[in-house]
């Protein structure tokens, strides 16, 4: 199971509120995954360089066909200007199509607390998935 190490990109201040963000996706298919996996990689190449972020990891289950990814914030601003910015956004609608499954959740920390443990957000993720109508 790969996962790529904390990559930070920029220290918040160690008192500061920071924006963490898990997600947990799925695919449909096998065969996606090798192009899933990819278009991930570029996308963290994108976060590397986007304005406010702090942070992040990936960790992938290649033979179950799931993706976490893992990544800090310097507000919701920051991480909705990523996500709606090339590539992500039209990566993320050409892999729509493949996904299963999908599983978002967000909270805050200080900046002294970064970066943030797998345990952690895989237990936020699945308190998530365990909640009525809160898959995507």
């Amino acid at each position: 199971m790969p996962t790529l190490p904390w990559i930070a990109v920029e220290s918040p201040d160690p008192d500061a509120e920071v924006l963490v963000m898990a997600s947990r996706l799925e695919v449909r298919s096998l065969r996606h995954v090798p192009g899933f996996f990819l278009a991930s990689l570029a996308l963290l190449r994108q976060a590397r360089t986007s304005p406010g972020a702090h942070g992040f990891t990936l960790k992938a289950d290649l033979t179950k066909r799931t993706f976490w990814t893992l990544s800090a914030w310097y507000d919701r601003g920051a991480l909705q200007a990523y996500s709606s910015a090339e590539p992500h956004l039209s990566t993320m609608r050409r892999k729509r199509a493949v996904m299963r499954d999908s599983t978002f959740v967000f909270w805050t920390v200080r900046g002294a607390d970064l970066p943030i443990g797998w345990p952690d957000a895989q237990e936020r993720l699945a308190a998530k998935a365990r909640e009525p109508a809160a898959r995507s």
